[in-house]
């Protein structure tokens, strides 16, 4: 596919631009690339205070077409998956037409390789590889250096096991990795139980996928082994649900469930249902609606944003985060955190407890690091969940702003604990704008494993390149 056959207008001048809520706007001539809207204001307009504006295709969401009654020309509204919005005031009705068709198809070009991060050649000086930064060994070894208790397993290397566990997990000393094989058959998504903090009072938070219970109540010898083997001599231990009771009974319908009591007699379950990653997406433009009208009142405008969900959300999974990080902290003791799949609202939590914990995660790096290990290790399916925002109201079934949600939640915590971070909520803003859509190969495909089938560590700049290069912090 060559980009020059999906451009038919590859400039037009007297363009207007308006980036709102500001409705001024400047004049200018708009160019379309392969991967960018550029809008230059004209040397009339270098009294603008912005000259020019970089649009990446991939970050366009939905875009609107509003031709003039006379048929001359019309605007075209595009409405980014950050939120932006951009109005572009197109003189001539071919131009409005041709302009509208070429950022249509490029924002939805499905070949991977054709994404901008294949194409990006960074214009600072790359102080440190991005993508070896954090290994993961190097991370896990804070943790369990010297222990006796938990061990490094390369048993998922080839990614057989699990394809959206990474090469590198972390497990009991004393489980095999046959053990691992067979518990991860009986858990969704074959993510079995695998370490993902230990405190300094060496509880532990393990995080995986339901049980395959079934309505038959199936058992697994080995996975009740392995959760077994992570519990401390003396010590509580845990199953945090972030599904309620009913749900997670419902669940073994359809062959998953929770575990049963009868074989986990040591664990003790507590329900704390959060709002399904499926339903986020309506919380979300329920928000922006709110936040889009511009002419409603300060009551209505409140009772818009509670009823829309999103803070409800933020809240309860903030209010979960705490109850785990109590577990740990004050009792000593092994909780394994998991819902359906393990993907979403399990890394959330586990996220946010570290958070609550360490201080490290706090800092830019240990921060950094976090997202790394948790959620791009974790196997969260950022291409798939981020492929739509809160504009589109046609969504695929595995869209969802979990990522967004667990920054929202760390923008709260920012709120109330300032001096306990290092970055800022700009760091935070700078983040989602590139889950969202980027330069860099960071947050493309959904699992460890289809970016090492991609070679994206070859052929991509890792985000954190610009990050340890400072770039972000200047800004």
């Amino acid at each position: 596919m060559e980009f020059s056959d999906l451009i038919k207008s590859p400039y037009v001048d007297s363009v207007t631009l308006r980036i709102f809520p500001d409705t001024r706007g400047f004049k200018g001539r708009l160019c379309i690339t392969g991967h960018h809207m550029i809008i230059s204001s004209h040397p009339a307009e270098s009294g603008s205070s912005v000259a020019e504006v970089w649009i990446l295709h991939m970050s366009v969401d939905v875009t609107e077409r509003k031709p003039y009654p006379a048929g001359n020309g019309g605007s075209l509204l595009v409405k980014c998956k950050d939120f932006k919005i951009y109005q572009l005031d197109i003189p001539g009705q071919l131009d409005l037409h041709n302009v509208a068709s070429s950022v249509e198809k490029l924002s939805h070009i499905a070949d991977v390789y054709n994404f901008y991060p294949f194409f990006f050649r960074p214009m600072f000086e790359i102080l440190e590889d991005g993508w070896t930064i954090f290994p993961l060994e190097s991370e896990y070894a804070k943790w369990i250096h010297g222990s006796d208790e938990w061990r490094v397993s390369h048993a998922n290397r080839d990614f057989s096991i699990c394809d959206s566990y990474p090469a590198v997990v972390v497990v009991p000393k004393a489980v095999t990795d046959q053990t691992l094989a067979a518990s991860a058959n009986f858990r969704e998504a074959n993510r079995f139980p695998v370490l993902s903090y230990i405190h300094p009072n060496k509880a532990a938070m393990l995080r995986s996928g339901q049980p395959l219970v079934g309505t038959g109540n199936r058992r697994s010898r080995e996975d009740e082994q392995l959760l077994l083997a992570t519990i401390r001599s003396g010590k509580r231990a845990f199953v945090f649900e972030t599904r309620s009771i009913i749900t997670a009974g419902a669940a073994k319908n359809k062959g998953g469930g929770y575990e049963l009591e009868v074989y986990y007699s040591q664990w003790r379950r507590i329900h704390h249902p959060l709002e399904r990653w499926t339903n986020l997406h309506e919380s979300l433009s329920k928000m922006l609606d709110a936040c889009s009208d511009r002419n409603i009142s300060v009551d209505k405008w409140l009772s818009r944003l509670e009823n829309s969900g999103w803070l409800n959300a933020v809240s309860e999974v903030l209010h979960g985060a705490c109850v785990v990080a109590q577990c740990l902290h004050n009792e000593g003791a092994t909780v394994l955190v998991h819902g359906a799949e393990g993907l979403d609202m399990t890394l959330c939590i586990t996220s946010l407890v570290q958070i609550i914990l360490d201080p490290d995660t706090r800092t830019i790096r240990g921060f950094e690091a976090l997202l790394e290990r948790e959620w791009l290790q974790g196997g969260h399916p950022f291409a798939a969940r981020c492929s739509r925002s809160g504009f589109g109201s046609r969504r695929t079934k595995l869209e969802s702003p979990t990522f967004l949600l667990f920054l929202d939640c760390i923008r709260q915590l920012h709120n109330q604990y300032t001096c306990s971070f290092q970055f800022t909520p700009a760091f935070l803003k700078f983040l989602f704008e590139n889950a969202c859509a980027s330069e860099y190969g960071t947050f493309l495909c959904n699992n460890a494993r289809e970016r090492s089938l991609m070679h994206l560590s070859r052929k991509t700049i890792s985000l954190w390149c610009s990050t340890c290069s400072n770039v972000v912090l200047r800004q």
